[in-house]
């Protein structure tokens, strides 16, 4: 029988984990399977390390691992990843909106030969501006980093080992795990499935981290950006060569014309804007750079509970906990 292993980043849902838990397990209680879950609290500021380190302490199938402060989902995810034992990974969110009872159909359908099953929702239970972003991240992925088009990508997947472990070996302070999985394989599936209202409290995804995920999963994998950026650029350069001719046979054809004040300032402020969105784009290119460099850690563990896995002994952006 495969080891089934559950990655959950936990934030704000003190009140929830719990239940995700016990629904993981009424999930799988028929199935005969083997499991465990891995709860990674990113530095939330209610007391769900507590609740966690509670469920470690009745059960030898949980571990809790407690990030030094907030590295964001995707880091949280790494760290999880890198605890892992099973050979299929579940990757679920810790608000109750992903439902356990559709892991066997996940199972099933990874089972027919794919490498990662993503769960499609009938019916996103989310606010319209988080709908949109959903959207607008697929399209990004599908035009910047080549995910398959028919793919719809969220964050109720399974993966096999071998998937979660080259994810593993990416060491940079800026994880995408999204598009790490699609740079990994493209043998990638979808089932349809139910998404639930939150079971509390508010999104962790406030529109600054929102926007952070976007410019990170546009700029982690991809130079198209900076292509796109090159092309606007020529493009603003054509249009200004067409319009400087224009304007020397229009003084030709009229010499009276006094001068344009308003149209020369608009020019300069137009290509001003653009040279500062091709700058801003490039900067943000080498800031990364600069940050990897530096050797910014992708996660650091403060403290861990429960049977500690660690493949790699002490890996790179993580600590020893002293009171594991």
């Amino acid at each position: 029988m495969k080891k089934l292993s559950f990655v959950i980043p936990c934030y704000r849902s003190e009140n929830s984990i719990t239940a995700v838990v016990s629904e993981i397990d009424d999930a799988l209680r028929d199935g005969g399977y083997q499991y465990e879950i891995i709860l990674v609290n990113d530095n939330s500021p209610d007391d769900v390390w507590s609740v966690i380190c509670d469920l470690c302490e009745k059960r030898d199938d949980v571990i809790g691992l407690n990030l030094a402060k907030n590295f964001g989902q995707h880091s949280a995810l790494m760290a999880g990843y890198r605890h892992v034992t099973g050979d299929y990974v579940f990757t679920m969110d810790d608000d109750g909106q992903t439902p356990a009872e559709a892991i066997p159909i996940l199972l099933s359908k990874l089972m027919e030969g794919f490498d990662v099953v993503y769960g499609k929702y009938e019916e996103r239970k989310d606010s319209t501006f988080r709908k949109l972003g959903s959207r607008f991240n697929n399209y990004m992925m599908e035009k910047m980093i080549g995910k398959p088009k028919e793919i719809h990508l969220t964050s109720f997947f399974v993966a096999r080992r071998f998937v979660i472990d080259k994810i593993c070996e990416y060491h940079n302070p800026f994880p995408y795990i999204w598009g790490l999985v699609v740079r990994t394989t493209h043998n990638i599936a979808n089932v349809t499935i139910t998404h639930r209202e939150r079971s509390g409290g508010d999104s962790g995804y406030t529109l600054r981290k929102l926007l952070h995920l976007w410019v990170n999963g546009l700029t982690a994998f991809s130079v198209k950006p900076l292509r796109v950026a090159s092309m606007f650029g020529m493009l603003v350069s054509v249009v200004g060569f067409f319009a400087l001719i224009y304007t020397i046979v229009d003084r030709i054809l009229n010499p009276d014309m006094p001068p344009g004040y308003s149209a020369m300032m608009s020019a300069i402020l137009i290509v001003g804007g653009v040279l500062m969105i091709l700058l801003g784009m490039l900067g943000e290119y080498i800031g990364r750079i600069y940050i990897c460099i530096n050797d910014s850690p992708q996660y650091v563990i403060r403290d861990s509970r429960g049977v500690i896995y660690d493949r790699k002994g002490k890996d790179d952006g993580e600590i020893d906990s002293a009171d594991a």
